[in-house]
């Protein structure tokens, strides 16, 4: 079996698609839609776009196609991932998703920002914390007044 461990992958993308398309179409049809494009043409085109790639690629695996190696341009791979950069993303991810609703996305996305700044190398301590807060703010701002998308705004929700 180990020489068609690819087959894995194809379980994974038969079983994300057959989930996106369930899920799309147990989706209620919203009434306020106009026209034939509505809420569920994108999930559906996506999860059957899922599926196709999942059988495609199982045909390939089964008739002896195998994937290439990875060569990497600028990546060593002998040596040994980068468990601590791996370690800060992942507590600054969790950070974010559990304080976005007691802080609101301004002040939780500028933390995820700087942490993710920090932990990918960057140590401007001047300069991060202040672009972070600016990226966060115009984000939200894009996201919440102009398309329409309600983030937390915490307690910076009066003031922005």
């Amino acid at each position: 079996m180990r020489e068609h461990s690819e087959l894995g992958v194809c379980v994974l993308l038969l079983a994300l698609g057959v989930l996106v398309l369930t899920d799309a179409l147990t989706m209620s049809p919203d009434i306020t839609q106009r026209g034939p494009v509505g809420p569920r043409t994108v999930p559906v085109v996506v999860g059957a776009g899922l599926l196709l790639v999942a059988v495609l690629l199982a045909v390939d695996v089964l008739r002896g196609g195998r994937g290439e190696a990875e060569g990497g341009e600028d990546v060593d791979l002998a040596e040994p991932a980068d468990r601590r950069t791996v370690l800060l993303l992942a507590a600054v991810f969790l950070a974010g998703a559990v304080l976005i609703d007691p802080l609101g996305f301004p002040v939780a996305g500028a933390l995820l920002f700087w942490g993710s700044a920090y932990a990918l190398g960057s140590r401007h301590h001047d300069r991060d914390p202040l672009i972070a807060a600016g990226l966060s703010l115009v984000t939200y701002i894009v996201f919440d007044r102009l398309l329409g998308v309600p983030l937390p705004g915490g307690p910076l929700m009066g003031v922005v």
